[in-house]
Formats: structure tokens, C-alpha cells, sequence
């Protein structure tokens, strides 16, 4: 009785992680939830010089600073709606 009980449960509990993986989009949604989550937090500060950021241009090929582009200027990033 016991052991049956214990298949039931394990059962159940295999549904249960079948559904949530489900309900969030699939396997692949999942590891890359976990991967996500992985984060560390940073070193900077308030007042703290930005890193220099590089990016590929429209072409795909030739790489862009963000410092070369803007020659010092002061730069501010927002992220955000503006709805």
C-alpha cells in the first residue's frame, strides 16, 4: 500500500513539473530561466566612469565603440517606456 502511495506521488509530482514546464514556454524556455538567474552583482558605483561598450554596425562586420562614436560626451541610457 505503502509503495503505491509513494508511485502515486511521484506521479503527480512529475505532472506537476510537466505542467509548469508547459506553462512557461517549453524546455528551452526553462534552461535559459535558470541560466538567467545566475546573475552576479556588479562593482559599479553612482558616480563610477561607464564601461566602454562595443557593438557590431548594420553591416555585421565592423565593430563600433560607443566611446569612439560620442568623443567624451557625457551619455545617458534609458531604458524605459515613453508611452
Amino acid at each position: 500500500m505503502l509503495r503505491r502511495v509513494m508511485i502515486a506521488i511521484g506521479v503527480l509530482g512529475m505532472l506537476a513539473v510537466g505542467a509548469f514546464t508547459y506553462m512557461v514556454g517549453g524546455p528551452r524556455n526553462v534552461v535559459g530561466m535558470l541560466r538567467y538567474d545566475q546573475r552576479e552583482e556588479g562593482t559599479l558605483k553612482v558616480g563610477d566612469r561607464a564601461p566602454d561598450v562595443g557593438l557590431v554596425s548594420l553591416d555585421g562586420a565592423t565593430p563600433v565603440r560607443l566611446a569612439e562614436q560620442l568623443g567624451g560626451k557625457p551619455t545617458v541610457l534609458v531604458f524605459g517606456s515613453f508611452t
